[in-house]
């Protein structure tokens, strides 16, 4: 065989169409094999002589596409100090573009033997591991696009490769729970017509089923547990393992692009498979421990504020090199949009604290590649300080667990949850003004993969596990949900009515909000896990997508979605570029006067208002004057005062939103001018009286009322004028409709 030396970069294995060159970092190795995998399993290996900057490399003419690969590193075993090499284990690139076959966890995976942690393990693990394969990276885009949805534009929708599509009765068996299932225009049609702009997909990097839950009889469903950057997850292929699973999920995006939706990924950058001290030696844990992960004082053992044995080292050049150049490469080769960055904060930890300005970010910020993706932060982790809501930098998203939290606490009933919940609905200035942010920083959710579907959301007080294993132990013991009386399945009409209204009322709100919608998979249809709340392990049909046939409440429920999604479509008030001023806008006329009392606060003591402002005491204008932007109303009609945010039993208020006073531009520069709409949140456990507020539009019509199972047909619903009263029904919103 030939071996040219080749170059050290790119890292990895890179296709020419003559031959491939190879090349992997190890600073503390003392040499390194590359070692090509027959069809037989046995091994052709060759030694990295050149080195470039502790990068070893070497071009091998005439290796091709498909070629199955490894590397075994020779150099100094010391797990006192961090070291941890073992030629006996042939590890898989971290570079590696596709990834095949399956890890059995025989112990020859390990670095010691079972049962004696201290005794080196030198059984060869290649008969027992993945492997790295070569892949062709040229494919066929045509037209292909990004999309480039605004954010304020977004509609984005969480799901599952597998679960989204394994029971759909719309695609061949053959493809279903795959990239090709995916794309088939079955699935394409429902996000279509449901209104979404963005998919983004739980972690298709190459994960691994880990030994527990392999003894368990279970698997790595969700897919928090990486082993490959570069490399899609090969069991969602429907074509193959060598290479075939690029070129599948590079189709995927394509047929998604062509209908106009983005591919954000879920990508978990804080730490890998090979868990702690006592987990498997796959990759970077034999390549160069001490470089890529953040080891503890006694170098034995390792940080972990990830809650999965170990935590890389984002101080390492390396680690931040091996993160930048995947992040580009989703991006520049496989087209995708966007990142959703699982347990951000730990990202954000290059010492010890969370720090907003870690080299991470500078990375990010200046990239010109990167920093033009969507960003959206997981902002928390395990570790010390951990929570970060509203603490990312400003060209980053957050998942908002703050709105999640407050909506549902709204809707269960708790008290003293309406200010706080103003101040959701409006975007979250308190959280994300003060730094330049606007409302797209918040993406707003209610449920997503991790806790109940939405259906259970509203059918369980308590966590039912048991399937997972732990007795229940495992999972979030507080999750701000109600039975609505029952727990678990019933067969009461008036609770299943008060469930699928409360199922309406989560979803309204979401699509009322400002800031960006997330909808997890399947809620448009009712999914339950029956209660688990946990179901990462749960690969069966629990967790996959149940698609309805017929008139069913669920088919009524995809129809409610799919309206609210395409109102807020419709209508730029709900999906504002920049928080209200919670005071006229200037040049943005509108018929009225403005009554006396105070606006609102975000419902915190600083007494921020939710526009961003503070407190007044309002004004009488005399006569006709412009209204503002925003105006709190209480059910009875008359302007919120301080009295009224801070009563602890108050559930229930009336949102105006004039459409004649959006401060931004549109693209030209030119005025935007929308329809006004009153919303009224009844969560209160009894009907309640509303009063149309005097002088903020003289006639409305109801466009959605909860309380009915389907919206009016356009122009149907009830005409109703200033001063007349509406009953609500418990536990139900309306939104009232002004032409412009």
């Amino acid at each position: 065989m030939q071996v040219w030396p080749g170059k050290p970069y790119p890292l990895g294995a890179t296709y020419d169409g003559a031959g491939t060159n190879f090349a992997v970092f190890s600073e503390s190795a003392d040499r390194i094999e590359l070692c090509l995998i027959d069809e037989d399993g046995s091994e052709t290996a060759v030694e990295l002589r050149e080195t470039d900057a502790f990068v070893r490399h070497a071009y091998l003419p005439g290796v091709q596409p498909g070629q199955r690969y490894g590397f075994r590193v020779h150099g100094p075993y010391n797990p006192g100090l961090g070291q941890r090499h073992n030629s006996a284990k042939l590890l898989l690139d971290p570079y590696a573009k596709a990834m095949s076959g399956h890890i059995d966890w025989d112990e020859a995976v390990y670095g010691y033997h079972f049962g004696a942690p201290e005794r080196r393990n030198d059984l060869d693990s290649a008969p027992h591991t993945m492997h790295s394969v070569v892949i062709n990276p040229y494919f066929d885009w045509g037209t292909d696009h990004p999309p480039r949805t605004d954010y304020h534009r977004t509609v984005i929708y969480e799901a599952h490769v597998k679960g989204l599509t394994r029971l759909h009765p719309g695609i061949p068996e053959e493809i279903r729970g795959t990239y090709a299932g995916l794309a088939h225009p079955a699935v394409i049609e429902h996000l279509a017509k449901l209104g979404v702009t963005a998919i983004e997909l739980m972690p298709v990097h190459q994960f691994v089923r880990d030994h527990r839950l392999r003894d368990l009889g279970l698997s790595n469903y969700w897919g928090y547990n990486t082993i490959g950057f570069f490399a899609p997850h090969s069991s969602y292929a429907s074509s193959g393992d060598r290479g075939q699973q690029v070129q599948e999920f590079k189709s995927m995006v394509k047929a998604l692009h062509a209908a106009g939706i983005e591919v954000i990924l879920d990508v978990v950058y804080n730490h890998t498979a090979e868990g702690n001290h006592l987990g498997p030696t796959l990759s970077l844990r034999g390549l160069d421990n001490v470089s890529y992960y953040r080891l503890a004082r006694d170098q034995r053992f390792y940080e972990d504020t990830t809650g999965t044995g170990n935590s890389l080292l984002m101080r390492s050049p390396h680690v931040l090199q091996l993160i930048m150049d995947s992040l580009r490469y989703w991006v520049t080769e496989m087209h995708v949009d966007g990142f959703r960055f699982d347990l951000a904060a730990t990202l954000a930890r290059q010492f010890h604290e969370v720090d907003r300005l870690s080299s991470f970010f500078d990375l990010v910020q200046q990239d010109p590649v990167v920093s033009q993706a969507k960003l959206i932060a997981e902002p928390w982790d395990l570790g010390e300080g951990g929570y970060q809501v509203g603490n990312f930098p400003p060209l980053w998203t957050e998942w908002n667990g703050m709105y999640r939290d407050t909506v549902r606490d709204l809707w269960r009933g708790e008290t003293a949850a309406l200010a706080e919940f103003g101040s959701r609905l409006t975007g979250s200035s308190d959280l994300y003004q003060d730094d330049g942010r606007r409302p797209i920083a918040s993406i707003n959710f209610v449920t997503c993969h991790d806790g109940f579907t939405l259906r259970d959301l509203v059918s369980y007080n308590d966590k039912h596990n048991e399937a997972n294993g732990e007795d229940n132990r495992d999972g979030e013991s507080f999750n701000r949900s109600w039975n609505c009386g029952v727990e678990g399945p019933c067969t009461d009409p008036a609770v299943e009515e008060l469930r699928a209204r409360q199922q309406r009322n989560l979803i309204a709100t979401l699509m009322l909000s400002q800031g960006v919608p997330m909808l997890s998979h399947g809620d448009e249809l009712g999914r339950t896990q029956q209660g688990n709340n946990n179901a990462y392990c749960q690969d069966n049909e629990l967790t996959w997508v149940h698609w309805p046939d017929g008139d069913g409440p669920e088919a009524r429920l995809l129809e409610f979605t799919q309206g609210m999604i395409w109102l807020r479509r419709d209508h730029p008030v709900f999906r504002r570029r920049r928080f209200f001023h919670g005071r006229p806008v200037p040049g943005r006329p509108g018929p009225g006067t403005l009554a006396a009392g105070g606006r609102p606060s975000g419902g915190h003591a600083s007494g921020r208002h939710l526009s961003g402002g503070h407190l007044s005491g309002g004004y009488d204008s005399g006569g006709y004057d412009d209204l503002t932007d925003i105006a709190w109303f209480t059910p009875g009609g008359e302007e919120m005062t301080k009295r009224n945010w801070g009563a602890s039993y108050a559930k229930s208020l009336t949102v105006f939103l004039n459409g004649y006073a959006i401060s931004e531009p549109d693209r030209r520069g030119g005025r935007i001018v929308d329809d006004s709409f009153l919303l009224m949140f009844n969560a209160h456990f009894e009907p309640l009286e509303f009063t149309l507020p005097a002088d903020h539009g003289q006639e409305w019509q109801v466009v959605v009322d909860t309380a009915q199972a389907r919206l009016p047909a356009p122009g149907a619903g009830a005409r109703v004028k200033a001063g007349d009263a509406l009953w609500l029904t418990d536990r139900s919103l309306m939104v009232l409709q002004r032409p412009a």
